[in-house]
């Protein structure tokens, strides 16, 4: 099947700074050394890049939460673009990576630099994680909802585990399935944050975050940035390594941007997607997938919407925790994800598909990644899915 993003457009170049949990660094400095990378990655210089793209943007939702803005890059790395845009109000955060790829496909740049770049571990402190009603003055839309009664999102993330307990019979040992299998990938990642073998017992046995989520199924705050180039295809003949080429996107949204409120609170807006309808292939066709994993549950998520399991049935699909790990039949989150590998918040995730896909992913690689599935967002942000695959 041919479509403008498989016929114009390739993700050429990927780049990370460095990762840790508290950094002490300067943001910019670290989003800098992200993107420089990526554009050596795509065998081009900031002089070629002609557009920009972030997310959030110079939105702040929390301390750290965003390490630099498009106009920072913009004036640091002394690009000139011919298109830009960057904001928080997108299909998730890799609707970034999406508008860059439209404009590409759509003639208006010919190489666009995305970035997302975070710094939450060294900007809140030594102290435990801070929500997002730690960023102070007066709520406002969503928000005027929740923080009088001091929720964050592990209390609704909290809600929606419970929901999926009494609904569709999950059990606490069939989540843990999924902090356990990161934790044994993210020892195979050097950038990865938390390394110390996790067991069952170990997980059952741990501090309560929002019953029935522990600390085990939040994602990690920490310091890092990544970075793509997105290039028009016919770039893929000057690269020193494997073009990926973006197969089918999917950032379809048909409910509130809410969790608690929408139709159903135990799943994610990637419900809607309709991606299959815009490949040749199919989901048994997918050798690996990066799904979110800002809280675990949104992984059950994911597995339903991708199609790899059915509605409710995702528990017991992760059950057996050799079906997702590295040699099963679905690996995931080959890098540790975000429970283990640290909050790059979506970015990682698509970092590590390309890695997989290009075959340059290490002591994790998968065999044979022909094509990998690639889902980021959740509820309230809206939701992106991908297929990646190596260009041909």
């Amino acid at each position: 099947m041919s479509s403008p993003l498989t016929d114009k457009v390739i993700i050429s170049g990927i780049g990370q700074s460095d990762i840790g949990r508290r950094l002490g660094r300067d943001p910019l400095e670290l989003t800098a050394e992200a993107c420089v990378a990526a554009v050596q990655d795509a065998g081009l210089t900031l002089a070629d890049i002609d557009g920009l793209t972030t997310y959030p943007g110079a939105s702040q939702a929390g301390p750290g939460f965003s390490g630099a803005s498009l106009r920072d890059i913009h004036d640091a790395l002394g690009i000139r673009p011919n298109w830009v845009a960057g904001g928080v109000e997108s299909p998730g955060q890799l609707g970034a990576v999406v508008d860059a790829m439209l404009a590409v496909a759509g003639g208006m740049a010919n190489h666009v630099l995305c970035w997302r770049s975070i710094w939450e571990g060294t900007a809140q402190g030594a102290g435990r994680r801070q929500g997002y009603g730690a960023r102070g003055g007066r709520p406002a839309g969503m928000m005027a909802w929740q923080l009088p009664f001091g929720a964050t999102a592990a209390n609704l993330a909290a809600m929606q585990v419970r929901a999926r307990m009494i609904r569709y019979g999950l059990t606490r040992e069939q989540l843990a399935s999924i902090a356990i299998v990161e934790r044994a990938n993210a020892r195979l990642n050097p950038s990865a944050i938390y390394t110390d073998p996790l067991d069952l017992e170990t997980y059952l046995s741990a501090r309560m975050v929002s019953d029935p989520l522990c600390m085990y199924d939040c994602d990690i705050a920490c310091d890092g940035a990544t970075a793509f180039v997105i290039s028009r295809a016919e770039h893929s003949t000057a690269l020193g390594h494997p073009a990926v080429t973006v197969e089918a996107v999917d950032c379809a949204h048909h409910d509130r941007f809410t969790w608690e409120g929408g139709d159903d609170i135990t799943r994610i807006s990637s419900r809607w997607s309709t991606i299959w309808d815009r490949t040749d292939f199919t989901v048994d066709d997918v050798d690996y997938a990066s799904l979110y994993d800002g809280f675990s549950v949104f992984v059950l998520c994911w597995l339903e919407d991708f199609g790899f399991c059915k509605v409710g049935e995702s528990g017991d699909f992760v059950a057996d925790p050799a079906g997702i790990s590295l040699g099963g039949d679905l690996p995931i989150n080959a890098a540790g994800g975000q429970l283990s590998g640290g909050r790059l918040h979506g970015f990682g995730h698509l970092h590590e598909a390309c890695l997989q896909v290009r075959g340059q992913a290490g002591a994790r690689q998968v065999d044979d990644v022909a094509l990998a599935a690639v889902g980021v967002g959740a509820a309230n942000s809206g939701t992106t899915a991908m297929l990646l695959r190596r260009a041909r």
